[in-house]
């Protein structure tokens, strides 16, 4: 039975829990942290760690992008950044987290704004960003998943250049996206038309609830992202009052996913955990509640050498409009992206390691994949 509460009168609402507000528990076996995997599968394409960058310019360059890829996650670069825009952003980018550096953070939004807007989307630019990461694909001996992310509002107008550009997978990925989008100004992008008709894997998102993630998988959608992507950057919540409760969104969309997969007779949809992670325990939570893997954006910004220079926003940050997220510096870069993945780790926050402590996590409670470590049990700690 769900948890429902009156605030007040003929007013209800859904309790709902963070990644915090959970915990992991053991189970009566344990075993050899050798034995443990964390390989997954997206459709044809195989995966050493169920991590996936959230595709923020700070973070992911089609360098960073394919880096991932050889590290055995996947990066995502965003077809509508700075990469796309400008021929060098590296110089901008450098400008920009000098200044951060500096202490000059007045209007840093302002500025981020600022960058987005002087240059438009360039066609050109998204085929030889492509053509960039598997040319570095190519020369790191190949097996690296190029994927690219567009908002549902640009879909239609650059799906041409991007399928053109021959690319792996593609994200159709905002704040919220919903399988019913309903519009008297514009012909709405129609996912399931415009999924069927294409012969690469599409993932969708975000999604908060069991119903829009339904609905989502019922658009032949290969994953679904669960979550708004918050941490302590986003502003979602203060901005739109939409404020995500991780453990309960991944554990609704899992229940979606179970119902799908009787409804279709087996066709199983990933689920893409976004937002509220931080740490390696962030991400075993995650998992256990239900997620086939995670989208990292914050966290991979304490790798050295990630595009931000320690800086981090999403996406919705340089909004013209609305902007939904700071920018600033999560911490100072604290090893390599290999570091951060895997270790060795040199603080005891779980900031690195990350893969490294979910493996562990997974051996503790005695699971050998990440298929079985859905199972595990959970409980309130607060």
């Amino acid at each position: 039975m769900r948890d429902i509460v009156e605030i007040g009168l003929g007013k209800t609402a859904q309790r709902g829990y963070h990644l915090d507000d959970i915990a992991i528990v053991p189970t009566r076996r344990t075993r050899d942290v050798d034995d443990v995997s964390t390989n997954w599968q997206l459709d044809a394409y195989r995966f050493a760690i169920p991590c996936v960058a959230h595709p923020s310019d700070a973070t992911m360059s089609p360098a960073g992008a394919v880096a991932l890829g050889r590290l055995g996650g996947l990066g995502v670069l965003n077809v509508e950044g700075l990469w796309t825009r400008y021929e060098d952003p590296g110089k901008l980018l450098a400008e920009l987290a000098h200044a951060a550096g500096e202490g000059d953070d007045e209007n840093m939004t302002g500025r981020l704004q600022q960058l987005y807007a002087a240059e438009p989307i360039k066609p050109e630019l998204i085929a030889e960003r492509v053509r960039e990461m598997r040319d570095l694909a190519a020369k790191s001996g190949g097996g690296v998943t190029v994927a690219v992310r567009v908002s549902p509002q640009h879909t239609l107008a650059l799906a041409p250049v991007i399928l053109d550009a021959g690319v792996d997978l593609l994200f159709i990925q905002g704040t919220i996206v919903s399988a019913e989008h309903v519009s008297t100004v514009d012909e709405p992008l129609n996912l399931k038309e415009f999924i069927a008709d294409l012969d690469l894997p599409v993932v969708v998102g975000g999604c908060t609830n069991y119903q829009t993630a339904l609905h989502l998988m019922r658009t032949g959608a290969a994953g679904v992202i669960v979550g708004i992507g918050a941490d302590h950057l986003s502003t979602t919540d203060t901005v739109l009052g939409i404020r995500v409760p991780m453990a309960t969104a991944i554990a609704d969309a899992a229940a979606a996913r179970r119902d799908y997969l009787d409804e279709t007779g087996g066709r199983y949809v990933h689920l893409i955990a976004d937002g509220d992670l931080h740490t390696s325990g962030d991400i075993a939570k995650a998992l256990g509640c239900g997620a086939d893997a995670v989208m990292l954006g914050a966290p991979l910004s304490l790798a050295e050498g990630a595009p931000g220079g320690g800086l981090w926003w999403h996406g919705s940050a340089s909004h013209p409009k609305l902007p939904r997220g700071s920018i600033g510096f999560t911490r100072e870069p604290m090893g390599s992206l290999e570091e951060v993945l895997f270790g060795p780790a040199t603080d005891p926050d779980g900031l690195l390691n990350l893969f490294g402590g979910l493996k562990r996590a997974m051996a503790k409670c005695g699971y050998r994949d990440l298929k079985e470590f859905q199972k595990v049990g959970l409980m309130l700690d607060r």
